[in-house]
């Protein structure tokens, strides 16, 4: 797959430059599209003038030439908040977690110039300079070294780290101005997370450093493979690593009901592991992110830059809020959550209660003797719909 190349506007003056070009251009179409709805005797919505297919594929195009904060931020809204956000934006961020452009190869020539030196390319047999795969912090290239490994090397885009902050603010502030947002929806809490989790992943010895820990942590397992840091050829913005062999997750949709039920059994075990055991938290567990290799049946695992580590502390009342949900029992499960801290004691009585009936709601196949027949279970489009409810209810 050829991906599409554009020169990353990399100061802060560019990148400001370039959202307020796009917020021109949609305000320019959004005019344009009412002059003809009242010309029709219409009497159109401003989010219907705003989010026309022209106005999409030109927000689309211009966050995925930037890449970096605005593309994370149009993801974690499509994930976190697509429930109340108007159909047409979320069909556009959607499409942010697969749409990144690639360095121009004159950036990719000087950001591994500084990483290796002038004759880096000595350092390896073979180098694909066109990256398989491109997101919002950097782009990743196939190479092979001189020793015969395999390997996969990350590249981050030059200036991007430091234009974080400023670049979700800026974004944060056209949602609000074009009103794309409900009223609702408190966006200020996903602000803090996409700056701390953008930090994060911008910080590639950090992430080599959770990936050593998750792999140790793993051991020897018959089922996952992860990829080994290659540290002499890492630095602050190239993390290099072994090839994980493997196709799209969804790939396993054409196995076995006996291995699709074997692996997925697996993974769900692995996520208690990570949470009540380890600690260790993956918060970016996209599809993206898990490969599955149909020789081996196994399941590769990526990407560890959004790795967070909770405190004991934290895991136990974790554990007695999954405890108290097992067991159903509406008392405990408002006193964990309060422990945790997804409801206060001065919230409203009402709101405790709808917590939860959430929580206890998504428990439901863990109770089931039986095996659980996801494909045919309302438990995702209940839980939509309470979650709805939760937050669009005034009172709460």
């Amino acid at each position: 797959m050829m991906i599409k190349q554009s020169a990353l506007p990399s100061n802060r003056f560019s990148r400001m430059l370039k959202l307020g070009k796009m917020a021109s251009g949609v305000a320019s179409g959004a005019l344009n599209e009412g002059v003809k709805r009242l010309a029709r005797g219409e009497m159109p919505k401003v989010s219907e003038l705003i989010l026309t297919p022209t106005n999409a594929r030109r927000i689309t195009h211009q966050l995925s030439e930037m890449r970096g904060a605005v593309m994370k931020i149009g993801q974690l809204l499509s994930m976190e908040a697509s429930d109340l956000l108007p159909r047409e934006l979320t069909d556009i961020l959607a499409q942010l977690r697969e749409s990144a452009h690639a360095m121009p190869q004159s950036d990719l020539e000087a950001t591994l110039q500084q990483a290796w030196g002038v004759d880096w390319r000595q350092r390896f047999s073979e180098f694909n300079e066109q990256p398989f795969a491109a997101a919002s912090i950097g782009q990743v290239h196939e190479a092979v070294d001189r020793f015969g490994r395999r390997l996969a090397i990350k590249v981050q885009y030059p200036g991007i780290s430091k234009s974080i902050d400023s670049d979700i603010d800026n974004a944060a502030s056209l949602l609000k101005l074009f009103k794309l947002l409900p009223e609702s929806l408190e966006i200020d809490p996903l602000l803090t997370m996409a700056k701390a989790q953008l930090h994060d992943e911008a910080d590639y010895v950090l992430e080599a450093g959770y990936l050593n820990s998750y792999r140790q942590r793993l051991g020897e397992d018959e089922v996952f493979q992860l990829p080994q840091v290659i540290d002499e050829l890492s630095t602050d913005n190239v993390l290099a690593m072994t090839y994980v062999e493997g196709d799209s997750i969804e790939a396993l949709t054409q196995s076995t009901p006996e291995l699709r039920n074997r692996l997925a059994t697996k993974i769900i075990e692995l996520s208690m592991r990570e949470f009540l055991h380890w600690g260790m938290v993956q918060t970016d567990p996209n599809f993206a992110n898990f490969r599955f290799n149909a020789d081996q049946n196994t399941v590769g695992l990526l990407d560890f830059g959004a790795l967070r580590i909770n405190q004991v502390q934290r895991t136990q009342v974790f554990t007695q809020l999954l405890q108290a949900a097992m067991e159903q029992d509406l008392v405990k499960v408002v006193e964990a959550a309060c422990a945790v801290g997804y409801i206060e004691k001065d919230d409203p009585f009402n709101y405790r209660l709808a917590i939860a009936d959430l929580i206890q709601t998504a428990v439901e196949p863990a109770l089931h003797e039986d095996e659980y027949d996801f494909a045919h279970s309302s438990l995702s489009q209940r839980m939509t719909e309470k979650l709805y409810k939760l937050r669009s209810q005034k009172g709460f």
